[in-house]
C-alpha cells in the first residue's frame, strides 16, 4: 500500500514538474495537496480488505473526509500560507487520487488473497 501512494505521490510530482514546469514553492503546494489526497485514498483502500465499494464507509469517515479534501483545496488554490495552485490542476490532483485508490483497490484484493489477509 505504501509503495502505491509512494508511486502516486512521485508521479503527480514529476507531472508538476515536467509537464506544468512549477517552481519549488508551487511543488511543496503540490506536494501538500498529493499528499492529502494521496492519504484520503488509501484510507478509503485501507478500511476493507474486499474491494473499497464492498461496505458502506461511516458517517463520520465521510464527513471527515470532506471537510480535509475542502480545507486542503481551499489553502491551496486560495495561496493561504503556501503559494496557490490552479483550481483545474486541484481537480486534476482529486481527480487522480480517485483513479489510484481504484487501481490500488484492484491490485489490493487479490495480494490479500495471496497473503491470506482476507
Amino acid at each position: 500500500m505504501g509503495i502505491g501512494e509512494l508511486a502516486f505521490c512521485v508521479s503527480v510530482l514529476a507531472f508538476g514538474v515536467y509537464r506544468m514546469k512549477f517552481g519549488i514553492e508551487a511543488l511543496q503546494t503540490l506536494a501538500f495537496v498529493t499528499i492529502v489526497l494521496g492519504n484520503q485514498a488509501t484510507t478509503y483502500t485501507n478500511r476493507e480488505r474486499r474491494h473499497l465499494w464492498s461496505s458502506r464507509p461511516s458517517s463520520w469517515l465521510i464527513v471527515s473526509s470532506i471537510a480535509d479534501l475542502l480545507i486542503a483545496s481551499t489553502l491551496a488554490v486560495g495561496g493561504i500560507a503556501m503559494t496557490p495552485l490552479p483550481a483545474l490542476m486541484v481537480a486534476g490532483t482529486l481527480a487522480a487520487a480517485i483513479v489510484f485508490a481504484l487501481l490500488l483497490d484492484l491490485v489490493k484484493v487479490p495480494v490479500f488473497r495471496r497473503l491470506g489477509i482476507t
